[in-house]
Formats: structure tokens, C-alpha cells, sequence
């Protein structure tokens, strides 16, 4: 049976006389930081450039190079990009590491794929937030939290459930359930989402945008209904809070009746075996040894795919749409 942590099974007291270092002070590791800060650990900030580490400065915490972190600090969590974190790990983490240090990494990836294998005589834990860096800071300052997967790897001191949750429990990741997965699980899960669900959603909204506009309808409504409004997210948040069967339950008769009578005409084998084509490159590890290839390839095929997307005649009405209705369309995402 899957156990769920709360509040309640970590123990805030265990990291009174400990150091945590957040390694990395990206989108990820900045909001991370500040539950601890705002939880009031004792806690150290390994740059990796000194635009973060000013951003960090100015946020009024305690900031060093990567290796200074590392060897003032009991707890590391490891919150770099997953395509640069191998190299950074090898040449100023590893050196550093002692025993009866722990390693807590946000996502699995790396340590599933052994693109890092961390020495024995250090635990190895996982707390990864089932939702975007972009909202954790906002979700612990509002005491809502948000749900999360933790997980132990390795316990070489035979304290790694005690060190998880006490820093899970800091960073918030427990107070709407930390359920415990395994390494694998995690992994396989994020990236099966990522790439038989999302492209899915991706290519029925644009498939239907197309379809609606050759036909005539007006692009600020088709935009609109589509997904601009958010009712489509407020169905899926909706999903999220009561689950997918009563969300059905609680929409007008008129879409149950919409939804659940043409529901078997999207039964499709062939989407089935997609899926299952997704889960069998990502547990194989066929789809990690083609992304190390791509990010060597400095990401060659990766501008070609988004250049396709960008490509595609309806963003140009998209566009004018978000304009129309006064969205902010700033996309630059450094």
C-alpha cells in the first residue's frame, strides 16, 4: 500500500543543528530556498554565476561558490538543470562530498539514468513538487502547500526518511501529501507525461484551432473557448481537487451528456499503443541516451521541432487574439 506523508510525520527539530545547501538559484532552486528561508533552517546558497548569486544576496541569504557549499553544508539539495547538473556534480560536488552528507535531488533523472552515481557513504533522497517552481513560494507564503513524490535511494546512515520529510516539511512539499514512489516511478512518470500526455492536449488544441478557423469561426472566439477563457483549467483544477469522475458529475447535463456519449469515438487502439510506445523509450532509457545525444548537439533537432510549431499559421491569430484581450504576450524566458 502507498504511504502518504503529512505535516505531522516529519520533525521539524531534526534540522536545528543542520546546514542545508540549495544548489542552484534558478526558477527551481530560488522559490525552493525561500520556504527554507521563511521555515528558518540554517541554510547556504551555492551559486552557480554571479547573477544568481546577487539575486540570492539581494534576497538577504548567505551565499558561496558550489564547493563551499558543499563542504560547509550537511544537506545538498540539487537544484540544477538536469542537462548541465552530470558535469557541475563531477567536477565541484563529488570532490567535496563526506559521509553522513545527504544528497536530495527535485527530480530522479539523473541518479535513475546514472548520469550521477553518488558514493555509497551519503544518503540519497528525492523530493519532487508535482507543480511549476513558478508557484511554490506562493503556495507555502499562503500555507496551502502542494503535493509532492519523496523517496530514499540510498540510506548509508540509516536517518534518510528522518532528513526527507524534516526538509520536505519545510519546503511545504508535505502539506498536501508527499507520497512515496520510488526513484524509477518518479522519473518515468514526470517524463511519461511530458511525452504522451502534453503532446496529445498539444496537437487536439491545435488540430481543433485549425478545423474551427477554416470554417469560418471568429479567432478571438475560438482562442477563447479553446483555452484563453480557463475554463479549460478550471476543469482540470477542478480534476485536481474532487477527481475526474465527480468533476464530470458536478458539469451541466447538456456536456455530461456531450462528453460521455462521444467519449468512445476517441477510443482509439492506435492511441494506446503510442503510450505505450512513450513508456517503453522512457523505461529502456532509449529516450535519455537521445537527449544526452540532443543537448550535445547543442539541442540541434530541438530549435528544428519548436521552429515547426513556430511555424504554424494560427499563432499569428493567436496572437492578435491575446492582444485584443490585453494579455501580457512577454514570452523571454531568461
Amino acid at each position: 500500500m502507498t504511504v502518504i506523508y503529512h505535516d505531522e510525520h516529519a520533525d521539524p527539530a531534526y534540522l536545528i543543528d543542520k546546514q542545508i545547501a540549495v544548489i542552484g538559484y534558478g526558477k527551481f532552486g530560488r522559490p525552493v530556498a525561500l520556504n527554507l528561508r521563511d521555515s528558518g533552517v540554517k541554510l547556504m546558497i551555492g551559486a552557480l554565476n554571479d547573477a544568481s548569486g546577487q539575486t540570492a544576496v539581494s534576497d538577504g541569504l548567505n551565499v558561496g561558490t558550489i564547493a563551499e557549499a558543499v563542504q560547509q553544508s550537511d544537506i545538498l539539495m540539487m537544484l540544477l538543470p538536469e542537462e548541465i547538473m552530470p558535469a557541475i556534480y563531477l567536477e565541484q560536488i563529488s570532490p567535496h562530498l563526506r559521509r553522513g552528507q545527504t544528497l536530495i535531488f527535485s527530480s530522479a533523472y539523473t541518479v535513475m539514468f546514472r548520469f550521477i552515481e553518488p558514493p555509497p557513504f551519503v544518503d540519497v533522497g528525492l523530493i519532487a513538487p508535482r507543480i511549476p517552481g513558478a508557484v511554490l513560494h506562493e503556495l507555502h507564503e499562503s500555507g496551502e502547500g502542494f503535493q509532492s513524490f519523496v523517496a530514499v535511494g540510498q540510506d548509508a546512515s540509516g536517518q534518510s526518511w528522518t532528513t526527507i520529510l524534516a526538509v520536505a516539511q519545510a519546503v511545504g512539499a508535505l502539506r498536501q501529501g508527499g507520497i512515496e514512489v520510488s526513484f524509477e516511478q518518479e522519473t518515468e512518470l514526470d517524463l511519461f507525461v511530458h511525452q504522451a500526455i502534453l503532446p496529445a492536449i498539444h496537437n487536439l488544441l491545435t488540430t481543433a484551432a485549425t478545423l474551427l478557423l477554416s470554417r469560418g469561426y471568429p479567432p478571438e472566439a475560438v482562442f477563447t473557448e479553446l483555452y484563453l477563457s480557463g475554463e479549460l483549467g478550471f476543469y482540470l483544477k477542478q480534476a485536481s481537487q474532487f477527481g475526474l469522475l465527480n468533476t464530470l458529475n458536478l458539469a451541466p447535463r447538456i456536456n455530461q451528456y456531450g462528453t460521455t456519449s462521444r467519449i468512445d469515438r476517441f477510443n482509439e487502439l492506435k492511441l494506446q499503443r503510442l503510450m505505450e510506445d512513450a513508456l517503453k523509450e522512457i523505461h529502456s532509457g532509449d529516450f535519455a541516451r537521445e537527449w544526452t545525444k540532443e543537448a550535445n548537439d547543442n539541442y540541434r533537432r530541438l530549435r528544428s521541432f519548436l521552429k515547426l510549431q513556430e511555424n504554424l499559421e494560427i499563432w499569428e491569430l493567436e496572437k492578435q487574439t491575446l492582444e485584443l484581450l490585453g494579455r501580457d504576450v512577454d514570452t523571454n524566458t531568461d
